[in-house]
């Protein structure tokens, strides 16, 4: 059996938790550890936490390729991807073998598809997203970048999510929907009509809600 290859988690939080326990259950890659500037723990499900981001750059020069990205906050993660990108890391996709992809589904680098999700026919999900537990993404959908669909989200067929936008805990979006860049739909809510850049929206329908600080 050839030796699986290497790969760092950064992030030592609670994303780092299913992280772990998703790579583990697909079995691709040996987790060597996590990387976290301000970690609260010296060790997460039994992997040390070796230090901060300094640690990136020696890591890579050692021979370990491959990293990902446990964050939460879209907008961080997307920027520590690019980073990890300049370093010369590869960013593989996690899709946990009880999710549900569609052969023409199309898996950007550094996406994490958990457990009963399902992405289905020819859907493009971009780098850097994630498709949470029981998460529905139908046909022809299309999530940009960084990205998050938190747990039993439902997207309709031909919704457009935009770069960074947040949808909540069980919100749904009807089909043919655009919602923009840097959004949050707040949980439970029902996305009848479209979102516009950097909105908040929830209720049933949904409707505009005040803006917090950025994700």
């Amino acid at each position: 059996m050839s030796k699986r290859p290497p790969i760092i988690i950064v992030g030592a939080g609670g994303h780092g938790k299913i992280v772990i326990e998703a790579l583990r259950a697909v079995g691709t890659h040996e987790i060597v550890g996590l990387v976290d500037p301000s970690p609260s723990t010296s060790h997460v499900l039994g992997l040390p936490v070796l230090g901060g981001d300094d640690l990136l750059q020696p890591l890579q020069s050692q021979g370990i390729a491959a990293a990902f990205v446990a964050l939460g906050r879209n907008a961080l993660r997307q920027r520590i991807g690019a980073a990890l990108r300049a370093m010369g890391y590869s960013l593989p996709s996690i899709i946990h073998p009880l999710a549900v992809v569609s052969s023409s589904a199309r898996i950007g680098d550094g996406v994490l598809i958990m457990p009963l999700a399902v992405v289905n026919a020819d859907a493009r999900i971009a780098d850097l997203v994630i498709i949470n537990t029981a998460a529905i993404v139908e046909h022809d959908a299309d999530i940009d970048e960084a990205a998050h669909l938190a747990p039993r989200c439902a997207i309709g067929g031909s919704v457009r999510v935009g770069a960074r936008t947040l949808l909540g805990i069980g919100s749904v979006v009807r089909p043919d929907v655009t919602i923009g860049a840097d959004a949050i739909v707040g949980a439970g809510s029902a996305v009848v009509a479209p979102v516009p850049d950097g909105a908040m929206v929830g209720g049933v329908p949904a409707h505009p809600l005040r803006r917090p600080g950025p994700l």
